[in-house]
């Protein structure tokens, strides 16, 4: 599968960026949904697998194309998994960054357990009613700071210490997330997929 183009059910362009660079190389093409006036697709369900095939296929069926979609998050042990598949509203909407980096440290406050992942789940459907749909995981392990540091990166990044790196992960270059972000790791199941 390359020298092609895939959709991205996704308007998200901190994602569109990693995905593109992951991708680049291989030949294919990432064309973000929002460029084709392709609406979000609602995500209905409680987990990130569910959801992420949600929104490849609403992406195929709108599109024709071979559709592309994650649905990622962070959780945390001692939250029981939250914000989970909430992690882009927890604070509601409108979606915000700063807000939703406020509430966790706030529900963190005085917790001593605070290790978390980041968790992806990449699906790829051919087409809107592919029976078989390509599934690939990433999960990062880390831990949650009680300051925000670096300035890079988005989300919960700021929040998010990689032990063996030294650092959060929005003190990360864009080349060294690629390497061993969630998205990366699941990235690359995924390509061993296409490829097998």
């Amino acid at each position: 599968m390359s020298e092609q183009q895939w959709l991205l059910a996704s308007h998200n362009a901190g994602k569109c960026r990693e995905f593109s660079a992951l991708l680049e190389p291989l030949g294919i093409t990432l064309i973000p949904q929002g460029t084709l006036a392709i609406p979000e697709s609602p995500e209905p369900y409680g987990t990130f697998l569910e959801n992420a095939l949600e929104k490849a296929r609403h992406a195929a069926r709108l599109s024709g194309l071979p559709s592309l979609a994650d649905d990622s998050g962070l959780c945390v042990d001692a939250l029981g998994g939250a914000p989970g598949v909430y992690s882009a509203r927890y604070a509601g909407e409108p979606k915000s960054d700063a807000r939703n980096n406020s509430l966790l440290l706030e529900r963190m406050t005085g917790i001593q357990d605070r290790r978390a992942a980041f968790v992806c789940t990449l699906v790829l459907v051919r087409h809107a009613e592919d029976p078989d749909p390509l599934v690939a995981q990433g999960r990062w392990k880390g831990r949650i700071v009680e300051q925000p540091s670096g300035q890079g990166g988005f989300g919960y990044d700021p929040l998010f210490w990689i032990e063996e790196l030294g650092c959060t992960s929005a003190a990360l270059s864009s080349q060294q997330k690629n390497e061993f972000s969630h998205r990366a790791q699941a990235m690359r199941r995924l390509l061993e997929l296409c490829k097998s």
